[in-house]
């Protein structure tokens, strides 16, 4: 007990200590001090991959109802639809009627839906086209980073059932950001610029076959078929360029590009196409989105060698061409890539620094909307 007179002397945060003896001991969840001050303060804490995370908390307050995640397994005749947190499972076919169903299921919760594909070489098209149209929020996923999920979760069997729940537990566990789907215009000319990389890959095959072949009536039909793909080749060519000069936007980006040293039809083409974050990402979102940027290796005390990996392939093939023309006939990059090697860089680490720093300058120009000025030009 504290003598009166001594209580009196004290302050308020005195007195408050004393009242309190325990106030700053450190309760364990099984302590028997202050059950009723720990009871109201312990937090719980969920164990295991599908607890709710604080952001899905949060979504659920504000919007007042629970989030709902939907994972979709693409095939060429059907669509396996897995829902969470229903633990919903059904198949409709991937053709108008059977997407028109899927709409109609989820027409009722689109407010708080978030859908996760995966890219399965163009069958996927028509829904994603579909559900950005009905104001779904949607993510087409990568199927390498789909499959490294679910091996992450122990899930090493593999079906379409499997698979879809597994998109679901995706969208549910990392919450990717809806991304924008091209408009008609830009997926027919992407279309029609794929269609162009499978005839210089078929007319690059012929050619090899013919300097294989002895036979007199196969290399005649083989020298006729590298014709037609040639005469092919220009008719997309021109199918390409009714499609920009029918686009002002796709006409002005074009001009845009093609005002860079290095920068030619093919890569122009390539990313307004396969690119449409040009200009709206940081240059180092922009350069890890390709595949240009350097990823560390290390481990402890070990120091890896820097590499690139992962990204946009036809970005990444399209960018070495137009950064080996540019270092040698751009004042920029012919200066940068000279110094590279001159430090002592391999060539070929020097062109894929020379192939960012082009994506950088060329991400500067779509963002700003100016053309192209050479440096040393302004400097003189």
């Amino acid at each position: 007990m504290v003598p009166k007179a001594k209580l009196a002397s004290l302050g308020d945060r005195e007195k408050a200590r004393i009242a309190a003896p325990f106030h700053n001991v450190r309760r364990s969840p099984n302590s028997c001090l202050g059950r009723g001050a720990i009871a109201s303060r312990a937090r719980t804490r969920k164990v295991g991959p599908f607890s709710r995370s604080s952001i899905e908390r949060r979504v659920s307050l504000s919007t007042g109802e629970r989030a709902t995640y939907v994972g979709i397994d693409v095939s060429k005749a059907t669509l396996d639809v897995a829902i969470l947190p229903t633990e919903e499972h059904f198949v409709v076919a991937n053709d108008e009627g059977g997407i028109d169903g899927l709409l109609d299921k989820l027409a009722e919760r689109v407010a708080g839906v978030l859908v996760v594909l995966e890219a399965s070489g163009g069958f996927e098209r028509p829904a994603v086209a579909a559900l950005a149209a009905s104001g779904v929020a949607l993510f087409v996923v990568n199927p390498r980073q789909a499959r490294d999920f679910a091996k992450a979760t122990g899930k090493l069997a593999k079906t379409d059932r499997i698979d879809a729940f597994v998109l679901a537990r995706f969208a549910e566990a990392i919450r990717p950001t809806p991304r924008a789907i091209p408009d008609q215009e830009a997926r027919e000319f992407q279309e029609i610029l794929a269609r162009r990389r499978q005839i210089v890959r078929m007319t690059t095959a012929e050619k090899n076959r013919l300097g294989a072949s002895s036979a007199g009536a196969v290399r005649g039909r083989i020298k006729a078929h590298v014709k037609w793909l040639e005469k092919e080749l220009s008719r997309t060519d021109r199918d390409l360029d009714e499609t920009i000069e029918g686009s002002p936007t796709l006409k002005e980006n074009e001009a845009l590009l093609r005002s860079v040293p290095g920068v030619g039809p093919v890569l122009c083409r390539t990313l307004l196409a396969e690119l449409p974050e040009l200009g709206s990402l940081s240059p180092r979102e922009l350069s890890a989105l390709v595949g240009v940027a350097p990823l560390n290796r290390d481990s402890g005390t070990l120091r890896g060698r820097r590499t690139v990996w992962g990204g946009r392939a036809r970005v990444r093939e399209a960018l070495y061409m137009g950064a080996l023309i540019a270092s040698r006939f751009n004042p920029a990059i012919k200066e940068f890539y000279e110094r590279l090697v001159a430090a002592g860089k391999p060539k070929k680490v020097a062109l894929v620094a020379c192939m960012r720093k082009l994506l950088t300058i060329l991400n500067a120009m779509m963002r700003e909307g100016t053309p192209w000025r050479c440096p040393h030009a302004l400097n003189s």
